[in-house]
């Protein structure tokens, strides 16, 4: 018990220097036998050959402290765009485009998401598959189900879902590798999302997220279409404050609460073809020498569905836009 209070109340750099980088996973702890004997009821696992794979999972300490930071709570949009809308992503998007245009244009056409929106969350993902994390899956799961008390709920549903991908994907526990929340692949899919919306887009009997670009295309339109994407409407536009404005700036928020007639009625100037009634919501971020505002729409807080940040969704946005620009620039 002492432990797990330690580690909610000390910063992540005194934890690293207190407790062991790494630890097995004792399978005797009350937790983990409880979730053994779930995982035995409620889908037939054997004992002996679950006990085998968590005692092979490793707690880490580095998990804890990587998820006690992440990019989207610890910074200003300015600094957190930064990260991903740079020349080099930019560029390295244009080529995966080039040589994916193939797969892109099918996957669009058949499914009514834009191609930049799946460039964007690739490039915002994993860099377009240079960072998909080195993790071992069984061990970022392990630990944040039994040793991170704040999501533990979450992440033990996940260590299930993982364990029932495996088994239906003949996959080896250990081997599978991600991020150090457990999202797995270039799609950066947690457990959960592979089960529920990764397909086969070659028709090989597959959902390859690891190796297959087709795969991952095809799966990541798959889960903005399953999460209500609408084909052909608008996404996030820029906006200004007139002169009726009153304030004070409401919180972003990931839903809209508001509609297109309702912004325009309390001073809020932006373009859209949009009708009065469509929802939309008035988005404040903090750019490098300035408040942005932006009127984001439905297809906008359905890419907050695949991260819960509406800097992330922007930036899935702007480097797809970017991406786009630059292809049409080359073309020219």
């Amino acid at each position: 018990m002492l432990q797990l209070v330690v580690k909610r109340i000390l910063p992540a750099s005194l934890l690293l220097m207190l407790c062991p980088l790494a630890l097995a996973i004792d399978t005797n702890r009350p937790e983990v036998q409880h979730f053994i004997e779930q995982m035995m009821e409620k889908h037939s696992f054997d004992r002996e050959a679950l006990e085998s794979v968590l005692a092979n999972a490793k707690s880490q300490q580095s998990i804890l402290a990587a998820i006690s930071r992440p990019a989207e709570r610890t910074k200003e949009w300015h600094e957190y765009r930064a990260i991903f809308v740079t020349p080099e992503r930019i560029q390295a998007g244009v080529n995966f485009w080039h040589n994916n245009k193939d797969d892109l244009k099918r996957i669009s056409k058949t499914t009514g998401v834009p191609e930049e929106i799946i460039i964007g969350i690739i490039g915002v993902e994993t860099y377009f598959g240079r960072i998909t994390g080195n993790y071992r899956v069984i061990d970022a799961l392990a630990t944040l189900a039994f040793d991170y008390p704040p999501r533990s709920s979450f992440f033990t549903r996940e260590l299930e879902e993982f364990l029932l991908l495996t088994r239906e994907e003949s996959m080896e526990p250990t081997s599978a590798t991600g991020s150090y929340a457990g999202a797995m692949g270039r799609p950066q899919f947690m457990p959960s999302s592979y089960r529920a919306y990764a397909v086969d887009s070659t028709n090989d009997g597959k959902r390859d997220i690891w190796t297959n670009w087709t795969d991952v295309i095809g799966s990541i339109a798959n889960y903005l279409v399953q999460h209500r994407w609408i084909a052909g409407k608008p996404i996030v536009t820029k906006a200004t404050l007139g002169n009726r404005w009153k304030g004070p700036t409401p919180e972003n928020r990931l839903t809209a609460a508001e509609t297109v007639a309702s912004l325009g009625h309390q001073g809020v100037l932006f373009s859209t073809e949009l009708g009065a009634d469509e929802k939309s919501q008035l988005l404040t971020l903090l750019g490098k020498h300035n408040e942005e505002y932006w009127v984001a729409f439905h297809n906008f807080f359905v890419i907050t569905r695949y991260n819960r940040s509406v800097m992330y969704a922007l930036a899935v946005y702007q480097v797809g836009e970017r991406v786009s620009q630059e292809m049409k620039r080359g073309e020219s």
